[in-house]
């Protein structure tokens, strides 16, 4: 628990033409910068309480309450609110008490959405009567389910009775699940918004808009909705949705489901205890605060890492070249140019290759054009900023070259010893391999200071984690620079140390290997998929095979073995079927539904003595548990919270699961394999009585 950041409330009275008393507008400003958004802790809660006293004082035609520019609210200080049993019910007596007034008032009552809307956020703009939108807020929705939570301040009972359960159950649990935000002309369409209006007059607008309301030329219906059937199917397609998400391991969805039922016949006096009670039984569970770890492991922990030079001392980059045009590379040659605006450079010995990996930059372009996730200027602007070139000349402008090609380490020497010849003294220089030394890769250039590592989670450009690792000989204003790219990517970087497959590679290859070395021993596909279930993972370990590739998976268990071979094996299966061409063990039909590839059974030379799925789990709970360990103790990262941090952000770690080690030491697998607990009892479970 932290001080909290209290966000102000502020009323002012503002004269509003056609009407014969003024408006009392609220104000949210938590007084930072819009990088650092409005939340709600107590302070901020008794603020709005008091702030709408004040609003009644002014006798006005209406309340409205608006945020700061860009920023409406993001909902609830968790880190500041407490978490034992009976705060957190007074917290959420206190929050439904306060926004409540905003839903009762016999004084209209508008939100003013003119930023970002998201959790707490939008539960105050639901308790209001009326809402208007401004076009170019960012992001609305709720986003608490993915965090095993579920909404606190109403949300679970207004929005249903709003918009109807089944847009309800969209928003609130299938939206979070695909970190999916909704956009305000979305928000319009649901009836989440009332109005849509144009954010270069926006307050002005919604106070017209206001006037219209409450002088009766403007009519917002409220439609009724089927609490029979129609609420049924509703809640049954939000109970299918959160066991195939979760399996169980998540209790805060399965109560939000409940919650959207009760809302079909209860009134908000018995809905809103109802709702404070169910999040005191949740918080009160290992995995919720396992969740409020995760969460505050990825708002806080990137920029508390240890070892990170100031951002000052990072260099412009105004020029970015690429050695490679494998898939990779396009992929970060298009990342680059679209987030920094910068020229790009791809280059390569072939001439060919070199022109066709353009062109295949310039056909995604064309691609998110069509879709509408990239405008016509964006699309121009983005084309014309890739280019390519075999010739290494093109980097002599480059401020950072990133190396993303494969190669043995002799050949990785020689090309950055060449790449070195061409570019000025300050440019960085990355690889963005995870098998070879990233000390071993700079042995042949002059200024191996200027070396780092980089590690972008895939696909690149979804996943919001960038490691990169420093060597021993890796000055501050290289590494500062890696850095400050990683953030105008909008990534958060993880900084580790020269080893082999960085964190995420490593620890999902001792993953795989202990799977396949089970499957490899008769363990059949089907139960070795089934046997992680209970954890609501992501995906299965086929699923992951072919995410990264079974070649991939090949090559990063064949260096490891290199490096660890008493921990990491190669499996001739894995490599019979890589030689066979195959990207999936499953054959799948027009309705989703699979089957092994008989193919593969027929390859797959399979022992006789088989693991339940309870066995396989547990093996490689001890087995990660183990591998952890040992990159703790050689120093890979400084700390436990950025493993999880990588797993969190690079895989999609469940948050309910708070990240591997909160796991590992919950099962008991850390203490079965290294004699202790990674994390201090209660960091991230309910504390010890």
């Amino acid at each position: 628990m932290r001080d909290e950041v209290v966000t102000r409330a502020t009323t002012r009275v503002v004269p509003v033409p056609g009407l014969a008393k003024p408006v009392a507008l609220i104000t949210l400003d938590n007084g930072l910068d819009p990088t650092k958004p409005n939340t709600f802790g107590r302070e901020g809660i008794i603020g709005i309480d008091a702030a709408f006293d004040a609003a009644l004082a002014a006798d006005p035609a209406a309340i409205a309450v608006t945020g700061k520019p860009f920023c409406f609210s993001v909902g609830a200080d968790l880190a500041a609110v407490g978490m034992d049993r009976e705060t957190t019910l007074a917290v959420g007596k206190l929050g439904h008490d306060a926004f409540r007034r905003f839903t009762d008032s016999a004084i209209p009552t508008f939100a003013f959405v003119n930023g970002v809307a998201i959790g707490g956020g939008l539960e105050l703009a639901l308790s209001c009567q009326y809402r208007t939108v401004a076009a170019d807020v960012p992001a609305i929705g709720f986003p608490e389910c993915a965090l095993g939570l579920f909404q606190g301040w109403g949300g679970t009972q207004l929005l249903p009775n709003l918009i109807g359960p089944d847009r309800a159950v969209t928003v609130i649990i299938e939206n979070a699940f695909d970190n999916k935000m909704l956009q305000p002309a979305e928000a319009v369409e649901l009836g989440i918004a009332d109005v849509l209006l144009d954010p270069a007059d926006y307050l002005d607008a919604s106070l017209r808009w206001l006037a219209g309301v409450v002088n009766g030329e403007i009519a917002v219906p409220r439609p009724e909705f089927d609490r029979g059937a129609g609420w049924d199917a509703a809640i049954a397609r939000a109970h299918a949705l959160v066991e195939a998400r979760t399996h169980g391991a998540s209790p805060g969805p399965a109560r939000a489901v409940e919650l959207l039922d009760f809302a079909r016949h209860n009134d908000l006096d018995r809905g809103y205890p109802a709702e404070s009670e169910a999040m005191a039984d949740v918080l009160m569970r290992d995995e919720s605060r396992a969740s409020l770890y995760a969460f505050s492991l990825v708002q806080w922990r990137a920029a508390q890492q240890p070892g990170i030079p100031d951002e000052s001392r990072a260099r412009p980059v105004e020029n970015i070249g690429i050695v490679g045009t494998g898939p990779e590379a396009l992929q970060l040659a298009l990342l680059f140019a679209r987030q920094l605006d910068v020229p790009v450079v791809l280059t390569d010995t072939d001439r060919t290759r070199v022109d066709e990996g353009v062109a295949r930059v310039h056909a995604e372009v064309g691609t998110l054009l069509d879709s509408g996730q990239m405008s016509r200027d964006a699309a121009d602007r983005v084309r014309a900023l890739v280019s390519g070139s075999p010739d290494r000349e093109a980097l002599r402008g480059a401020d950072v070259v990133v190396e993303a090609r494969d190669g043995d380490l002799p050949a990785k020497q020689r090309g950055f010893a060449e790449i070195e010849e061409y570019v000025s003294a300050g440019c960085v220089l990355a690889t963005t391999t995870s098998r070879t030394s990233v000390a071993e890769a700079a042995t042949e250039l002059r200024h191996p200071e200027r070396m780092v590592g980089f590690r972008f989670a895939e696909p690149i450009a979804a996943m919001p984690l960038l490691e990169v690792m420093r060597t021993d000989r890796t000055d501050d204003a290289a590494l500062a620079t890696a850095f400050a790219l990683g953030k105008g990517l909008g990534k958060t970087c993880v900084l580790v140390s020269d080893a082999p497959a960085f964190v995420v590679d490593r620890v999902l290859a001792r993953f795989l290997g202990e799977v396949v070395a089970a499957l490899d021993e008769g363990t059949p596909f089907e139960v070795a998929d089934r046997a992680f279930d209970l954890l609501g993972l992501p995906m299965t370990p086929s699923g992951l095979l072919e995410l990264v590739g079974p070649a991939v998976a090949l090559r990063v268990a064949e260096a490891l073995h290199t490096a660890f071979p008493d921990r990491f094996a190669v499996s001739g299966n894995l490599r019979r079927l890589v030689e066979a061409g195959k990207a999936s063990v499953w054959l799948r039909d027009a309705e989703g539904g699979k089957t092994l590839d008989p193919e593969v059974a027929a390859l797959w030379q399979a022992g006789s003595a088989p693991s339940t799925g309870a066995e396989l789990l547990d093996r490689t709970s001890v087995a990660l548990a183990d591998e952890i360990r040992r990159m703790l103790d050689e120093g890979v990262v400084a700390e436990p919270q950025d493993v999880d941090l990588c797993l969190i952000l690079g895989v999609g770690w469940p948050f309910w699961l708070g990240g591997i080690t909160p796991y590992l030491d919950r099962v008991g697998a850390s203490e079965r394999a290294i004699g202790r607990r990674f994390l201090p009892p209660g960091v991230a479970g309910v504390p010890e009585e």
